[in-house]
């Protein structure tokens, strides 16, 4: 499995593929993550790399104790089908 790191410097969690990095971009509130967009590079899409991104950015902002918010309809649909995830749902 590839490691999810938060760059905070540019305000996104990155996912190194292939040469490629999938990158979803946030906002901090005082107690919470907004995700506000998530990209995977377009030769990669398709392969469940979002969802990796995605899974290792929740496990990130879990571990700091904070709440998420989806604010784009990929991290939505993504909240959706794992429950595992909506204690951290703010």
């Amino acid at each position: 499995m590839n490691h999810v790191r938060d760059n905070a410097a540019q305000s996104r969690f990155e996912l190194d593929v292939e040469g490629g990095v999938a990158f979803a971009n946030y906002r901090l509130t005082p107690s919470a993550v907004i995700i506000t967009h998530t990209e995977t590079p377009r030769a990669l899409r398709g392969r469940g790399i979002a969802s990796e991104l995605v899974a290792g950015a929740l496990a990130l902002i879990r571990a700091d104790g904070h709440k998420v918010i989806a604010g784009c309809s990929f991290v939505v649909d993504y909240l959706r089908k794992h429950r595992e995830y909506g204690d951290m749902v703010g």
